[in-house]
Order: C-alpha cells, then structure tokens, then sequence
C-alpha cells in the first residue's frame, strides 16, 4: 500500500500460520506468492541487505541442502510469533501451563491465587480481539464478586484435558459448585485438519458432547461451549479430542 514491490512470503510451516482470510486479503489479493515449508538460511550485503536465501525444509523444520536460492532484495521482515508476557505472573508464583505459557485459569479466570484473574494474551495467544474482550468481561465479574466478599467456591473440581490433534485447552480446570450455565473452552489444533468432529469425553470415555468443523488450522483459535447439564455428567476429568472424518 505505501509503494513497496513485495517479493515473497516464506513460511517454514506447511501451511500459512496466521488466519485464512488475512493470508487471502494480505497476499492473495495482491498477488504475492506464498511460498510453503521454506525459510530463509542466508542473508547477504554488508552495509546494506541485498538479498537473501531461501531454502526449502523437511518436515522437521530443517533446511534441505541443495535447495537454496539467492531473491534479491533490499528488506528482510521476520515474524517470530506472540508469548505472553508473564513476568508479573511467575513472580507472584502463580501456576503456569508450559503449553500456552500462561497462567492456569478456572472457568471464571481466577488463577491459581484466589482473587487474581488473567484474560487476553497473558492467558493464551488470540486471534479476534471479540474472544478477548469475552474473557475480560468475564474475569472482571468474577473480580467484582471477589471483592463483594464472595467465596471461592470449593468442592468438585474437574480437570480439561487436551487430546488427539489438541494442543491446549483454555480454562483448564472447572469448579462445579461455582454459578455458571455453561463454560467457553479455547483450543488450537496442532496440524491442519479437514472435515472433523471435536469430541468432548469424560475419563469413563463416555462421549459427553460432540462438534463439527469443516476446517481447522493451527493458526486459528477454536472455541466450543460445554452447558453445565453436560458437564455434571462427566464421571472424571473431561479431554477435548479432534478426530478427523475418514474420506
């Protein structure tokens, strides 16, 4: 848009890492190639870039000799991914998932230290603002409640799991004495998936609720809202699985 001849986008990933309709309106619709599984293993220039390597990789990530070939260019932009900023949360010793390196929620977002909540990127990576301002809504209910003087409910609690083809799950614990109709799980799959069903079971491997998609990629958060009536079902922890449909 400011005047720049885009050469190439290389994505070391076999499949574009960020959400389809950005990847179509961003490059699609200007024409810029997408070029899959490839990284950049080289740069050349001294006191200015002027060009670069791109190589293709296997399905490790590594970078297939042979494969390399010099694009000429004047800028090199690299994109490196979100993690959550947690320096606040490890020094208040809350209780961190190494999956999403956020804290551990329960169904209101209250921490593993009562009266401290986390929502939006300092839970987990989002994609749609809409899902943040849900959660930040969420969390400060339950803050106000807390500091109306309500107890944190005790009793049952029940473990999400994340299963098959799941790469987390978002709250991952759930308080069954606490006041909810129903609780909103967060999950990303690990690898693109086509025609599939999202199975919720308990530890029984009782199907408690089932989903359907068309397409799931790693690059977009999924949500599915399990009502409490299923939830009470539930003979233990419950795992969020992803079984794709068979051709």
């Amino acid at each position: 848009l400011e005047g720049a001849q885009v050469l190439c986008v290389a994505e070391q990933r076999p499949a574009p890492g960020g959400l389809e309709r950005n990847v179509v309106q961003c490059l699609y619709d200007f024409g810029i190639p997408l070029h899959l599984q490839t990284t950049v293993t080289r740069i050349f220039g001294a006191r200015r870039l002027e060009g670069v390597e791109l190589s293709q990789v296997d399905g490790a990530g590594r970078p297939i000799p042979g494969t390399g070939r010099r694009v000429d260019c004047d800028t090199l932009l690299l994109s490196v991914g979100l993690i959550p900023e947690n320096e606040l949360s490890r020094g208040a010793d809350i209780q961190m998932d190494p999956r999403t390196n956020g804290p551990v929620v329960y169904e209101n977002m209250e921490t593993s230290i009562p009266g401290v909540f986390a929502c939006g990127n300092v839970l987990h990576v989002h994609d749609l603002v809409d899902f943040v301002t849900a959660e930040a809504a969420r969390a400060g209910r339950a803050a106000a409640a807390y500091c109306a003087g309500k107890q944190t409910a005790e009793g049952r609690t029940l473990d999400i799991r994340n299963g098959s083809l799941v790469g987390y799950t978002v709250p991952q614990h759930v308080r069954m004495d606490a006041d909810f109709t129903g609780v909103d799980v967060f999950f990303r799959v690990r690898a693109i998936c086509g025609a599939s069903r999202i199975a919720v079971r308990d530890e029984s491997g009782a199907q408690i609720a089932s989903f359907r998609r068309e397409h799931m990629a790693p690059g977009e958060m999924e949500n599915i809202r399990l009502p409490r009536v299923l939830l009470e079902k539930a003979q233990g922890a419950v795992t969020v699985s992803v079984e794709e449909e068979q051709a």
